[in-house]
């Protein structure tokens, strides 16, 4: 099994390390999903299915957009 290190910034970002990218076949402007289980996440590519789910599912999210939720929950 082979390992790739990235680092977060200051902004939670991380660089998708080259042999990730490679065999994951990933391009800029691609999606990638995380897969939790319990004891693991698995990354990978998104499928069109992946974006469609998510697409479906934000309009279902807006009573968490008050600033009341922004201010309790800022720091999550």
């Amino acid at each position: 099994m082979q390992t790739a290190i990235s680092k977060l910034t200051k902004e939670y970002q991380a660089v998708v390390p080259e042999a990730v990218r490679t065999k994951l076949r990933l391009n800029a402007g691609d999606s990638i999903a995380f897969e939790i289980d319990k004891n693991s996440i698995r990354l990978r590519k998104a499928a069109p299915t992946d974006l469609e789910f998510s697409s479906a599912l934000v309009p279902t999210l807006s009573e968490w957009e008050s600033q009341h939720d922004e201010e309790a929950y800022h720091d999550l």
